[in-house]
Protein backbone atom coordinates (compact mmCIF):
# COMPACT_ATOMS: atom_id res chain seq x y z
CA UNK A 1 0.00 0.00 0.00
CA UNK A 2 1.29 3.43 -0.95
CA UNK A 3 2.06 6.02 1.73
CA UNK A 4 0.63 8.61 -0.67
CA UNK A 5 -2.75 6.88 -0.54
CA UNK A 6 -2.65 6.76 3.27
CA UNK A 7 -2.02 10.52 3.25
CA UNK A 8 -5.11 11.03 1.08
CA UNK A 9 -7.28 8.96 3.43
CA UNK A 10 -5.96 10.92 6.42
CA UNK A 11 -6.71 14.17 4.59
CA UNK A 12 -10.27 13.08 3.77
CA UNK A 13 -10.86 12.16 7.41
CA UNK A 14 -9.33 15.38 8.77
CA UNK A 15 -11.42 17.53 6.45
CA UNK A 16 -14.66 15.61 7.01
CA UNK A 17 -14.84 14.70 3.34
CA UNK A 18 -16.82 11.78 1.96
CA UNK A 19 -15.65 10.67 -1.48
CA UNK A 20 -17.39 9.32 -4.54
CA UNK A 21 -15.37 8.23 -7.55
CA UNK A 22 -16.49 8.15 -11.19
CA UNK A 23 -13.96 6.17 -13.16
CA UNK A 24 -13.74 5.24 -16.79
CA UNK A 25 -10.20 4.52 -18.01
CA UNK A 26 -8.88 3.85 -14.49
CA UNK A 27 -11.54 1.12 -14.18
CA UNK A 28 -11.94 1.30 -10.41
CA UNK A 29 -8.23 1.66 -9.56
CA UNK A 30 -8.82 4.86 -7.56
CA UNK A 31 -11.33 3.21 -5.23
CA UNK A 32 -9.20 0.04 -5.11
CA UNK A 33 -6.18 1.99 -3.87
CA UNK A 34 -8.27 3.71 -1.20
CA UNK A 35 -9.86 0.46 -0.07
CA UNK A 36 -6.42 -0.95 0.74
CA UNK A 37 -6.07 1.56 3.59
CA UNK A 38 -7.57 0.29 6.86
CA UNK A 39 -10.37 2.58 8.03
CA UNK A 40 -10.87 4.18 4.61
CA UNK A 41 -14.52 3.13 4.63
CA UNK A 42 -15.32 6.04 6.93
CA UNK A 43 -14.54 8.50 4.12
CA UNK A 44 -15.77 6.57 1.09
CA UNK A 45 -19.33 6.64 -0.20
CA UNK A 46 -19.36 5.01 -3.61
CA UNK A 47 -17.28 4.16 -6.62
CA UNK A 48 -18.82 4.26 -10.09
CA UNK A 49 -17.05 2.50 -12.95
CA UNK A 50 -18.65 3.78 -16.15
CA UNK A 51 -16.59 2.53 -19.04
CA UNK A 52 -19.04 2.90 -21.90
CA UNK A 53 -20.62 6.02 -23.32
CA UNK A 54 -24.05 4.56 -22.45
CA UNK A 55 -23.05 4.00 -18.80
CA UNK A 56 -21.76 7.55 -18.47
CA UNK A 57 -25.12 8.82 -19.73
CA UNK A 58 -27.35 6.40 -17.80
CA UNK A 59 -25.56 6.22 -14.44
CA UNK A 60 -24.07 9.70 -14.11
CA UNK A 61 -26.25 11.77 -16.43
CA UNK A 62 -23.48 12.85 -18.79
CA UNK A 63 -25.11 14.79 -21.60
CA UNK A 64 -25.07 13.26 -25.09
CA UNK A 65 -24.40 16.79 -26.38
CA UNK A 66 -21.25 17.04 -24.24
CA UNK A 67 -19.96 13.70 -25.51
CA UNK A 68 -20.73 14.55 -29.15
CA UNK A 69 -19.25 18.04 -28.89
CA UNK A 70 -16.11 17.37 -26.85
CA UNK A 71 -15.56 13.54 -27.08
CA UNK A 72 -15.37 10.98 -24.30
CA UNK A 73 -11.78 12.01 -23.59
CA UNK A 74 -12.47 15.56 -22.47
CA UNK A 75 -12.47 17.65 -19.34
CA UNK A 76 -16.10 18.51 -20.05
CA UNK A 77 -17.12 14.84 -19.80
CA UNK A 78 -14.96 14.36 -16.68
CA UNK A 79 -16.65 17.38 -15.07
CA UNK A 80 -20.12 16.00 -15.79
CA UNK A 81 -19.04 12.63 -14.41
CA UNK A 82 -17.88 14.24 -11.14
CA UNK A 83 -21.07 16.28 -10.95
CA UNK A 84 -23.16 13.16 -11.53
CA UNK A 85 -21.26 11.25 -8.83
CA UNK A 86 -22.02 14.03 -6.35
CA UNK A 87 -25.65 14.25 -7.41
CA UNK A 88 -26.20 10.48 -7.18
CA UNK A 89 -24.47 9.93 -3.82
CA UNK A 90 -24.17 11.33 -0.32
CA UNK A 91 -20.57 12.40 -0.98
CA UNK A 92 -19.28 15.95 -0.69
CA UNK A 93 -16.21 15.38 -2.87
CA UNK A 94 -15.87 13.47 -6.14
CA UNK A 95 -13.07 12.61 -8.50
CA UNK A 96 -13.62 11.51 -12.10
CA UNK A 97 -11.33 10.03 -14.74
CA UNK A 98 -11.80 9.49 -18.44
CA UNK A 99 -9.31 8.98 -21.24
CA UNK A 100 -7.18 6.54 -23.18
CA UNK A 101 -5.05 4.18 -21.07
CA UNK A 102 -3.68 2.46 -24.16
CA UNK A 103 -2.03 0.67 -25.68
CA UNK A 104 -3.34 2.33 -28.86
CA UNK A 105 -4.31 5.89 -29.70
CA UNK A 106 -8.03 6.35 -30.25
CA UNK A 107 -10.01 8.88 -32.29
CA UNK A 108 -6.93 11.08 -32.66
CA UNK A 109 -6.18 11.07 -28.94
CA UNK A 110 -2.77 9.85 -27.83
CA UNK A 111 -2.72 6.79 -25.56
CA UNK A 112 -1.87 7.91 -22.04
CA UNK A 113 -4.04 11.05 -22.23
CA UNK A 114 -6.40 11.33 -19.29
CA UNK A 115 -8.89 13.94 -18.22
CA UNK A 116 -9.66 14.46 -14.56
CA UNK A 117 -12.30 16.36 -12.64
CA UNK A 118 -12.59 17.05 -8.95
CA UNK A 119 -15.87 18.27 -7.51
CA UNK A 120 -16.70 19.69 -4.09
CA UNK A 121 -20.18 20.20 -2.76
CA UNK A 122 -21.54 22.30 0.07
CA UNK A 123 -25.27 22.89 0.55
CA UNK A 124 -26.00 21.47 -2.94
CA UNK A 125 -23.59 23.99 -4.52
CA UNK A 126 -20.97 22.20 -6.62
CA UNK A 127 -17.58 23.61 -7.63
CA UNK A 128 -15.64 21.71 -10.29
CA UNK A 129 -11.97 21.68 -11.31
CA UNK A 130 -10.47 19.78 -14.22
CA UNK A 131 -7.18 18.99 -15.91
CA UNK A 132 -5.89 16.97 -18.84
CA UNK A 133 -2.56 15.18 -18.45
CA UNK A 134 -0.41 12.71 -20.33
CA UNK A 135 1.13 9.64 -18.68
CA UNK A 136 3.84 7.59 -20.46
CA UNK A 137 4.13 3.84 -20.12
CA UNK A 138 2.14 0.73 -20.75
CA UNK A 139 -1.54 0.41 -19.91
CA UNK A 140 -0.93 -0.77 -16.33
CA UNK A 141 1.54 2.04 -15.64
CA UNK A 142 -0.82 4.66 -17.07
CA UNK A 143 -3.75 3.46 -14.97
CA UNK A 144 -1.68 3.36 -11.77
CA UNK A 145 -0.15 6.81 -12.33
CA UNK A 146 -3.51 8.33 -13.26
CA UNK A 147 -5.22 6.87 -10.20
CA UNK A 148 -2.54 8.34 -7.93
CA UNK A 149 -2.81 11.70 -9.72
CA UNK A 150 -6.57 11.68 -9.21
CA UNK A 151 -6.08 11.10 -5.49
CA UNK A 152 -3.34 13.71 -5.08
CA UNK A 153 -5.57 16.29 -6.74
CA UNK A 154 -8.12 16.08 -3.94
CA UNK A 155 -6.02 18.07 -1.45
CA UNK A 156 -4.78 20.50 -4.11
CA UNK A 157 -8.24 21.41 -5.36
CA UNK A 158 -9.80 21.30 -1.90
CA UNK A 159 -7.35 24.07 -0.98
CA UNK A 160 -8.45 26.14 -3.98
CA UNK A 161 -12.10 25.48 -3.13
CA UNK A 162 -11.75 26.52 0.51
CA UNK A 163 -9.98 29.72 -0.62
CA UNK A 164 -12.91 30.46 -2.93
CA UNK A 165 -10.94 29.96 -6.12
CA UNK A 166 -13.53 28.77 -8.64
CA UNK A 167 -12.99 25.87 -11.01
Amino acid sequence: MSRAVEVVVDFLKQQGLILATAESCTAGKVIELLAQVPGSGTCLNTGYVVYSEQAKKRVLGVSPFTIETFSLTSEQVAREMAQGALRESEANVAVATTGIAGPDDMDGTRAGTLCFAWGFQRERQITLYSRTEYFPGDRRQVIEAAALRALRGIAIFHGKWTRGEGG
